[in-house]
């Protein structure tokens, strides 16, 4: 029996359209008072309506934070997040690897052990991880920041990785095996150009998590010369007075390549994120 289909107008969804609408107004309401305020002069900041248009907009809070040295703090952060994303990457593949073909009991208990790791916050570990980087002698040192980022990483990152690594069909490792390949092979040539999808995802997601970072920047570095972006914002901040337009300038400038990744590969990010759970 052929199911009837419901014919006559579709009713409209009024309710829903309105909360639609009020949300979007939530959502880029702070965006637009973040690049208005950006775009106004000092002195008008606290003499006009703070969501009004500037009535003199002016490009010179842009200027004061170049000034400020925001490229040094753009280079850090650039450094910093490259080097611990291809940190994670690395190590998160050939543990992966080892879990997914290894099939021992051992390495599914180091596993699920690694696993821990994502519900254990990052706040309950600052004072052993400031104690650890003291005692390496990396203090107020980039690599204070890279280290804690790829530790943090990890157990997320082979999750995902797992889950792709077992939707592998088996018949291609046994192949190559046959062939005579090593398993640094398998993993070169196979694992990784198989994984490739879920590696960006992955790779996308840190590198997000570890540009927006402030809590290691804040405890593991001291110094001008190792301050990252979420650090810079403190520039414009003093004991008895805020730029404000100097700040916000500072945080649309910081957000810009954040938000270009995210457009770029944001279809990406949620479909390797939702994807390879079904086993």
């Amino acid at each position: 029996m052929t199911p009837s289909i419901r014919s006559g107008p579709r009713r409209r969804n009024v309710a829903g359209a309105l909360g639609g609408w009020l949300w979007l107004a939530v959502t880029l309401l702070p965006v637009y008072y973040i690049v208005v305020t950006s775009l106004r002069p000092q002195d008008d900041y606290h003499t006009e309506n703070p969501l009004s248009l500037p009535s003199n907009p002016t490009l010179a809070a842009y200027g004061r934070v170049l000034d400020a040295g925001f490229l040094g703090y753009f280079a850090n952060s650039v450094v910093v997040t490259t080097a611990a994303v291809a940190g994670t990457l690395a190590v998160s593949l050939m543990a992966a690897y080892v879990v997914v073909r290894g099939r021992t009991r051992f390495a599914q208990r180091v596993f699920r052990l690694v696993l821990l790791g994502i519900a254990i916050p990052i706040q309950a570990t600052v004072v052993p991880v400031y104690y650890l980087i003291v005692q390496m002698g990396l203090y107020d040192t980039l690599a204070a920041l890279v280290l804690p980022s790829i530790a943090f990483a990890i157990p997320l990152t082979v999750l995902i990785l797992v889950n792709f690594l077992r939707d592998v069909p088996e018949d291609l490792f046994a192949s190559m095996r046959m062939d005579g390949a090593s398993e640094w092979r398998i993993l070169w040539s196979l694992a990784l150009p198989m994984t490739r999808p879920a590696l960006v995802t992955v790779g996308v997601y840190d590198a997000l998590t570890v540009w927006n970072g402030f809590l290691f920047p804040l405890v593991l570095t001291q110094s001008q010369s190792t301050r990252v972006l979420p650090m810079s914002l403190w520039v414009f901040e003093g004991s008895f007075s805020v730029d404000v337009p100097g700040l916000l300038a500072a945080v649309v400038l910081s957000v810009l390549p954040v938000a270009a990744v995210y457009v770029v590969a944001r279809r990406q990010l949620v479909a390797g994120l939702t994807a390879g759970f079904g086993r």
